[in-house]
């Protein structure tokens, strides 16, 4: 009888392991594994760079929020893709309008945060995201994407934040547009220090120099080398001087030769910006372990069909 009982119940158990089994191999292959990261907050969606797409990142559920910072005048961590105001998002700066001719005039490293913080960047069309809901938004600080982000994630009971940031620097623009890279990194780690996120954020860029300094300086961060040329892998290898964490290219350029390049240093692969379905189907189906999207909410969809 006990035996009876015992073959039944393990039968039972046996069934439902198998049941459950079944039903996490169906599963979406990537929902857990893929990094999705919404470019500079879901530039497709909201204002780019701004406290509410990165809100609305975390709304639609990226893993990591995309961005760039730049530094003021009074050596503040602000959050811009560009060292100056843009005029494909920004109106005008004390009344001037700012246009492509002198939008470089309007130099963020010559201004202080109380004058940048003054200046709309998010009423403009942008006819290359017809989708982007208009609103007024400033550039914010990073010390202030990152007390709203964490705030937010924590009210919406979302899993801990990833932060990719992105150094916006370059040889020439050294004490013109912002400071020496040495000067910029350590203002950009202090911020990820002070706030408590060092060891979820990846530092990213094309500025090799950035990354050298902190591959020397701050061992523990994680860097990604952002690619823009047309130079082999090793060759972009060679010119840092040591194997990054993950290697982000346009994703034009994955392919499989990329894709076993990336595995055999252990790499991971990010590609951007990724934001065509039949585009973000092909980079899923390479594998590469993770997408930069403007359109954060696309990828998901297409991970979970």
């Amino acid at each position: 009888m006990y035996l009876k009982s015992y073959l039944f119940v393990f039968c039972i158990l046996t069934f439902s392991a198998c049941i459950q089994s079944s039903s996490e191999q169906k599963q979406p292959k990537h929902t857990s594994m893929l990094d999705i990261q919404g470019h500079r907050g879901c530039r497709g969606l909201m204002p780019e760079n701004s406290i509410p797409a990165f809100l609305k990142a975390i709304d639609i559920g990226v893993t990591t929020l995309e961005l760039d910072v730049v530094i003021s005048k009074d050596s503040q961590v602000v959050v811009s893709h560009e060292p100056f105001f843009s005029h494909e998002i920004c109106s005008s700066v004390q009344g001037q309008e700012v246009t492509e001719e002198n939008e470089r005039e309007f130099n963020l490293y010559q201004m202080n945060y109380e004058e940048i913080k003054a200046v709309d960047c998010g009423s403009k069309f942008l006819s290359r995201f017809p989708e982007q809901q208009k609103m007024v938004v400033n550039k914010p600080l990073l010390k202030e994407v990152i007390d709203a982000a964490e705030a937010y994630a924590k009210e919406k009971g979302a899993p801990p934040l990833l932060y990719n940031i992105e150094t916006k620097s370059s040889p020439k623009g050294d004490h013109i547009y912002h400071p020496e890279p040495g000067v910029f990194v350590d203002l950009l780690v202090h911020v990820m220090q002070e706030k408590g996120i060092l060891d979820r954020t990846t530092l990213q860029s094309f500025d090799l120099r950035t990354l050298q300094i902190a591959h020397r300086k701050y061992p523990n961060i994680v860097l990604v080398l952002l690619i823009a040329n047309e130079d082999s892998p090793q060759q972009n290898l060679d010119k840092l001087g040591f194997t990054p964490e993950v290697y982000s290219p346009f994703f034009k350029a994955v392919d499989e030769d990329l894709v076993a390049f990336c595995r055999e240093k252990n790499m991971k692969l990010i590609p951007w910006t990724v934001n065509e379905e039949k585009d973000i189907q092909t980079m899923i189906a390479f594998g590469v372990s993770g997408i930069i999207s403007d359109y954060p909410d696309r990828v998901i969809e297409r991970v979970n069909k």
